[in-house]
């Protein structure tokens, strides 16, 4: 679904330092929105390229997002206040595919990666999920994830929380004694290549979401481009339109 609206902000959450929870109305948007998927936002006035937001969820013609003000975008979409509107046009991109069949699934995400593993875990509802940040202050949603998954371990990487290291190695440290069919993972790239390396070793499906760089959102730029393993015309693939979620058999892993 491409579509472009307006959508009233009707919640906003600073739940970190620079991190901002959105909730917005849209029927539109809630009805058809998929895990994994995200939206394309018109930050402000002083932004010419719309920026891409995950998902986090949505229901109830509610559309709920979370992002962190880094960049001249988002520190502008920050100023917005309940009651006014956002341009946004979505849900975009291919989600996290689901299937009956996967009965012992592994989330895993990394700092502001696990925002748009949310609405995976509360459909899935029985996922054992790793949640890796920088520090003790970067926590987020922890009690959220708790009351929609199985198990949830939390990691920081300077030990000052729960988990003592990358949240790679508390997952992998896990496999180590547990079953799993399918791991789903979103985060920055250094998590990915090791959560990638993890589930190949062993025979394990894995899903990635990919964080990219992207232009119009709609496959026609060519900005958001990643490679494949496949060759000549298809060996590359566009993270806006055949992603933002790969598995991870299909993608080379480039800084």
């Amino acid at each position: 679904m491409k579509k472009t609206e307006n959508c009233k902000l009707i919640r906003k959450t600073e739940i970190a330092k620079g991190i901002f929870d959105f909730t917005i109305a849209s029927e539109d948007i809630a009805a058809y929105a998929q895990c994994g998927q995200f939206l394309h936002i018109n930050c402000g006035d002083s932004t010419f390229l719309r920026r891409p937001i995950s998902i986090c969820d949505a229901e109830n013609g509610e559309v709920r997002f979370i992002f962190e003000a880094k960049g001249e975008g988002t520190r502008e979409l920050a100023k917005k206040e309940v009651g006014d509107f956002v341009d946004i046009m979505g849900p975009l991109g291919h989600g996290f595919e689901i299937s009956d069949s996967v009965k012992k699934p592994v989330i895993i995400g990394g700092g502001i990666g696990v925002f748009p593993l949310y609405k995976l875990a509360k459909q899935l509802k029985t996922a054992n999920v790793f949640l890796g940040f920088r520090s003790a202050d970067r926590v987020v949603m922890e009690k959220e994830f708790e009351m929609t998954a199985n198990t949830v371990i939390v990691g920081t990487d300077d030990g000052s929380y729960g988990y003592n290291g990358y949240i790679a190695s508390a997952m992998e440290q896990y496999l180590n004694f547990h079953e799993c069919d399918m791991i789903y993972s979103c985060g920055p790239m250094p998590m990915l290549k090791a959560v990638k390396n993890i589930a190949e070793q062993r025979g394990i499906k894995c899903q990635l979401s990919l964080e990219q760089r992207m232009g119009c959102g709609i496959g026609a730029c060519l900005v958001c481009s990643c490679e494949t393993h496949k060759s000549g015309a298809d060996k590359y693939a566009k993270v806006c339109t055949n992603g933002p979620v790969f598995y991870s058999e299909e993608v080379t892993l480039n800084d």
